[in-house]
C-alpha cells in the first residue's frame, strides 16, 4: 500500500517508517520537524535501502495538507504528529488543543477530500486516567487527567463519531503504554529536544554525561520499592503493532481499539538498575516530590491485540534498555553531528 505517515521523522514514526519500507509498502512522510530531525529518515533509507518521500508540512496548514493528499493519493494514514508533553500541556493548553485536535480535524478533512479513509491513530494509555483496576483493558472508561491526555481522548471521540457516521472509514485507535528502546543498529532512536519528559531517555542522558542525575518523583507509592510502576514497550514491537493494525483494518474495516503494551509493570528504580547493568556503571539519582497527576501503577492488558492481530510484545526490559543505551552511546547528542 501507499501509506502517509504524519510525524514520520519522529521517534516512533521513524521506526514505523522503517518497518513499513521493509514490509514492501510505499511511504510518504509528512512532518513539520518541530521536535524531530530529517536525519532520522536519511538513516532509515541507509538501513532499508529504500527511501520514504518527505514533505515538510504542518498539521495546521489545512490547504497545504489538502494539496499534499491530492498530489500523493495515499491509501491509508498512520497519524503520529502532535505534541506530547504532559507537563507542558498544563501550561499551554490552547497550543495543545490547536495542534492535536484542530490539526487532526485538518488531516481528516484532507483525507476525506482525497477519498482516503483508512487511519491508524497514535493514542495513549493516558486516556485511562486513574482507574482503580489493573491491568487496563480497552473497556475501561476514558478519564484523562492531563490536557495532553484529553486531546487524545477528544481525537478518539471524533474518530468514533466519524466511524459511526460513515461505515466506509477504517479506523484503528492504538493506546500505547511507554515506548522505549531503539533499532538494534543504534542508527535511529529517541532524540528529545530540550529536557526529556520520559524516564528512559533521561536515564540515557545521565549515563552519557548530558545530565547530572535522575530525579525520581516520589518513593512513597504502594509499589515494590515505592516508585511508580509503568508498562514499558520496545519501540520496534510498537512499530510492528501499527503494521498489524493497518493490515487488520484494510481487510476487515470498521473501528477498533487496542492497547499496545507488554502487560508487565516495572518500577522507576527497576528500570534504572536495568539501565545500570546495560551501561556498566552506577547512575546518580535523587528522590524528589511526586508530580501532580502521576498514578502509582499503570500496565496494559494486551490480550485483545493478541486475539485480533496476533500481536504481542517480543522484547523484554533488558533488551529495551540495551538497545536504548546502544543508540545513546553511539549518538551522545542525538542526531546532531
Amino acid at each position: 500500500m501507499k501509506i502517509m505517515v504524519t510525524g514520520g521523522a519522529g521517534y516512533i514514526g521513524s521506526h514505523t517508517v522503517l518497518e513499513l519500507l521493509n514490509a514492501g509498502h510505499e511511504v510518504v512522510v509528512m512532518d513539520n520537524l518541530a521536535n524531530s530531525s530529517e536525519e532520522s529518515l536519511h538513516r532509515v533509507a541507509e538501513l532499508t535501502g529504500k527511501e520514504a518521500k518527505f514533505h515538510k508540512v504542518d498539521l495546521l496548514d489545512a490547504e497545504g495538507m489538502k494539496d499534499l493528499f491530492v498530489e500523493e493519493k495515499p491509501e491509508a494514514v498512520i497519524h503520529f504528529a502532535g505534541l506530547k508533553a504532559v507537563g507542558e500541556s498544563a501550561s499551554m493548553p490552547l497550543w495543545y488543543y490547536r495542534t492535536n485536535v484542530t490539526g487532526t480535524l485538518n488531516l481528516l478533512a484532507a483525507m476525506e477530500a482525497a477519498d482516503c479513509k483508512s487511519i491508524v491513530f497514535s493514542s495513549s494509555a493516558t486516556v485511562y486516567g486513574e482507574p482503580e483496576e489493573m491491568p487496563l483493558t480497552e473497556k475501561i472508561n476514558m478519564d484523562a487527567q492531563s490536557c495532553y491526555g484529553r486531546t487524545k481522548e477528544h481525537i478518539e471521540d471524533i474518530l468514533r463519531d466519524l466511524g459511526a457516521s460513515d461505515s466506509s472509514w477504517n479506523i484503528a485507535l492504538l493506546r500505547y503504554f511507554n515506548p522505549v528502546g531503539a533499532h538494534e543498529s543504534g542508527r535511529i532512536g529517541e532524540d528529545p529536544s530540550g529536557i526529556p519528559n520520559n524516564l528512559v531517555p533521561f536515564i540515557a542522558q545521565v549515563a552519557v554525561g548530558r545530565r547530572e542525575f535522575l530525579s525520581v518523583f516520589g518513593n512513597d507509592y504502594p509499589t515494590v520499592d515505592g516508585t511508580g510502576v509503568r508498562d514499558y514497550i520496545h519501540v520496534v514491537d510498537l512499530a510492528d503493532g501499527h503494521l498489524k493494525a493497518l493490515d487488520f483494518i484494510a481487510k476487515n474495516g470498521g473501528l477498533h481499539t487496542w492497547n499496545l503494551g507488554t502487560g508487565n509493570g516495572y518500577s522507576v528504580l527497576e528500570v534504572l538498575h536495568a539501565f545500570e547493568e546495560a551501561c556498566g556503571k552506577e547512575l546518580p539519582y535523587k528522590i524528589v516530590e511526586r508530580r501532580p497527576g502521576d498514578v502509582a501503577v499503570s500496565y496494559a492488558d494486551p490480550s485483545s491485540a493478541l486475539a485480533d492481530l496476533g500481536w504481542s510484545a517480543q522484547r523484554d526490559i533488558k533488551t529495551m534498555v540495551r538497545d536504548h543505551w546502544n543508540w545513546q552511546k553511539s549518538n551522545p547528542n542525538g542526531y546532531e553531528a
